[in-house]
């Protein structure tokens, strides 16, 4: 599945990654996330362009793809790769549509027969949301730092654990959104996806998804 995740990313993250721990309370934490929800709460909208760089282990050369993505609240989102292949997919609510150039094929799906979008879209809708009661249940989350919000994710189910070392997430300055994302796995590889160009409350057109 990390791979998939990788492919679309976490949403909403371009910058770099902080690397030394703080030391927070759970008090001091606790007030972080619930300041990144309410600011959370005013952005209905976001648009961003994504470059996505894939480093694996046994080589040294760096895959990069580029993309955009639209999302507005509470349940639509439009992820696509524009280069080097086009690809992508829009949910809305519990259906989605994905697409292919190569195969110049495009499908319907529901979620709920699809486990693995149903995770993803969960991931994603988390992310947009700020919701942190779900991603604490998921994940571990130790703060690196808070200017700008900073953290490190690390899974709490065995099944995720057992591709996925952790993540790690850094908003922007304002903490409407999220600028960059790392996704580590256990075999040493890692995707870095920074998203730049990002516009917040722009209203969106329909047939975007």
């Amino acid at each position: 599945m990390i791979r998939i995740i990788a492919l679309i990313g976490f949403l909403f993250f371009s910058g770099g990654t902080v690397t030394a721990a703080k030391t927070t309370t759970s008090t001091e934490s606790a007030a972080l996330f619930n300041a990144l929800e309410r600011t959370a709460g005013s952005v209905k909208t976001l648009s961003s362009d994504f470059v996505q760089e894939k480093h694996l282990a046994i080589f040294k050369t760096v895959m990069n793809s580029k993309g955009r993505f639209y999302f507005s609240k509470p349940d639509l989102l439009r992820w696509e790769l524009t280069a080097p292949v086009a690809s992508g997919f829009v949910l809305r609510g519990d259906k989605g549509r994905r697409w292919h150039e190569r195969t110049g094929r495009s499908e319907s799906f529901q979620i709920s027969q699809e486990p693995i979008m149903k995770l993803v879209s969960e991931q994603l809708f988390a992310w947009g949301k700020a919701d942190f009661a779900w991603l604490k249940k998921e994940y571990r989350i130790t703060v690196l730092g808070e200017s700008p919000v900073a953290l490190r994710l690390e899974p709490r189910s065995a099944a995720t654990a057992g591709f996925l070392n952790h993540l790690l997430i850094t908003f922007s300055t304002d903490g409407r959104y999220v600028r960059s994302v790392e996704l580590h796995e256990k075999d040493g590889d890692f995707t870095r996806i920074k998203f730049v160009n990002t516009v917040v409350n722009k209203p969106l057109q329909a047939d975007l998804f």
